[in-house]
């Protein structure tokens, strides 16, 4: 996904997740909405998930999320890819299917017709990877180039994953390693080699199709992606909404290749300070060694999925995930309590 030769978007700072508004901001003006009461509305904003969830009879419920941002690669064909595969994402995070998708875009009106679209052929082939259909979209001028798809998926009403929903006694897995943030900001600045770059948009061009495959029969308790907040800012959440107590063993926590170098060298995204702030108070890191503090603060776009399930259900978890040679890693537990603490 590195070839440049379909043009360039030109490599943005603060793109992909990290280009999310700020958590605590969103927080503050969601204060005044008054969610909508509808019986068949399943996942609104009372709590807030990864997608919409409505539900249409006993058997079937629409799942509907949007996402979207500017490129933090310079490869059209890449940024397609990775804009697509985070979109579907947070329907693979509900437990559902990809069924429809539109693309949302902005680009530059002088930005060659080849460039768009090699960025709309990478999502298109994402989006029939993961078995869905992209049958249209949107396209606007805009200074600054911006993608991302608007997904619905379809799963049954009752096998919905949330993540308010984690319970004392949990496993916590996640299904990727962390540090895309940081290892594209290092590789971008000449601090760690190029190759590191190309495995993390390896990693962010994969979706979470398959792992959701083998988690479903498994019923986890709870389950979100990994983006924009970080690890400690999506365990935050889901400890809140649950109302339990995340504890994360630092040792356990999995960086990607180059990461802790990059933390290392110094690479910090514009989202590391913003989730900062949103966790401030709220998650423990007291005695945490520098580079895994940075690890667990930075955004992260396209990322695995975070998952709470009962500890007996991991021996054979660990096993399916390495028969497929899919990543897993036990990272915590959830216990009873509030807040998140890193040991």
């Amino acid at each position: 996904m590195t070839s440049t030769s379909h043009g360039s978007l030109g490599l943005t700072v603060g793109g992909g997740c990290a280009a999310k508004f700020p958590a605590k901001r969103l927080e503050e003006l969601l204060k005044g909405f008054v969610p909508v009461e509808a019986s068949d509305l399943l996942v609104g904003l009372a709590p807030a998930d990864d997608a919409a969830v409505y539900r249409l009879d006993d058997s079937r419920a629409i799942v509907f999320t949007i996402d979207f941002f500017p490129p933090m690669v310079d490869d059209p064909q890449a940024f397609g890819a990775i804009a697509a595969t985070n979109a579907l994402n947070d329907v693979f995070a509900m437990g559902a299917s990809p069924l429809l998708a539109l693309s949302v875009a902005a680009f530059p009106e002088e930005t060659a017709n080849e460039t768009v679209a090699a960025v709309f052929a990478a999502a298109d082939a994402k989006v029939r990877e993961a078995g869905g259909i992209l049958a249209g979209g949107h396209t606007i001028r805009d200074e600054q180039a911006k993608y991302g798809l608007a997904v619905v998926g379809t799963a049954a009403p009752d096998a919905i994953w949330r993540k308010s929903t984690a319970a004392p006694g949990d496993a916590l897995l996640l299904t990727k390693p962390l540090g895309t943030g940081i290892v594209l900001a290092a590789a971008n600045q000449g601090l760690i080699d190029a190759e590191y770059r190309d495995n993390a948009i390896e990693q962010m061009t994969e979706l979470n199709a398959r792992a959701a495959e083998i988690l479903r029969p498994r019923e986890p308790s709870a389950a979100t992606d990994v983006t924009g907040f970080g690890l400690f800012g999506h365990s935050m959440e889901m400890a809140e909404r649950s109302e339990v107590r995340i504890v994360l063993e630092a040792d356990a926590l999995p960086p990607m290749p180059g990461a802790l170098a990059a933390a290392a060298a110094g690479a910090r995204t514009g989202g590391d300070a913003l989730n900062r702030d949103l966790v401030a108070g709220r998650v423990d890191t007291e005695g945490l060694d520098e580079q895994i503090d940075i690890l667990g603060h930075d955004p992260q776009t396209a990322g695995g999925l975070l998952v709470a399930v009962a500890p007996e259900r991991v021996a054979v978890l660990e096993a399916s995930f390495a028969a497929e040679k899919l990543f897993l890693a036990r990272i915590g537990r959830v216990e009873a309590g509030s807040g998140v603490a890193v040991r």
